[in-house]
């Protein structure tokens, strides 16, 4: 089956957001650009996917944050700026999937339970084989506005694991990918 890497949002954009963590970036970073680098190697193409808006703020292109976050080395095969938080919603990326003829995803980068799974969910929907790769995306702390509740980082990632798998993606690690035959996506 051919694959390609979404890269998605992967931009200092959300740098410039009041949840901005660093606790864990550097986990984060080494398992985006394993996979970055093991889909490289294999032929795999990969895809990078912008968010954009136009209200001036970090997400403006205007406010030069619509760029590449600096701990990520990446030459993508296509470019994708996105206004929905899907990857696939109002962007030619669709077209150029089917005209690759790919039949499986691999997701991974900026937010884990936000554009990541709602691109995961949305070409889980289209058809698209899915394999989403908690391990090469980010999140961050969230508070409940109802209850109050604070939730880590590791367990929003854990909630997204719980409502994907299986239903809409397989979930994989990047250790688990890299030790995978290369032809076998």
């Amino acid at each position: 089956m051919k694959c390609a890497l979404l890269v998605i949002d992967i931009q200092k954009s959300f740098k410039a957001r009041p949840f901005w963590s660093d606790l864990d970036v550097a986990s984060w970073q080494q398992a985006q650009q394993q996979l970055i680098d093991g889909c490289v190697a294999r032929g795999i193409p990969v895809v990078q996917v912008f968010h954009q808006t136009t209200d001036d703020g970090p997400f403006d292109p205007r406010q030069g944050l619509v760029t590449t976050l600096d701990e990520i080395d990446i030459s993508p095969d296509l470019v994708i700026h996105k206004h929905r938080h899907s990857a696939l919603a109002g962007t030619p990326l669709l077209d150029w999937l089917i005209g690759q003829n790919i039949q499986q995803l691999l997701i991974s980068g900026l937010r884990t339970e936000q554009c990541c799974e709602t691109t995961a969910r949305h070409g889980s929907d289209l058809g698209f084989s899915i394999d989403f790769f908690s391990d090469a995306t980010l999140t961050f702390a969230m508070t409940h506005p109802h209850s109050g509740i604070s939730y880590t980082a590791a367990q929003i990632k854990e909630r997204t694991e719980l409502v994907l798998a299986w239903r809409f993606a397989r979930i994989r690690s990047v250790p688990e990918f890299l030790a995978d035959k290369p032809e076998a996506c």
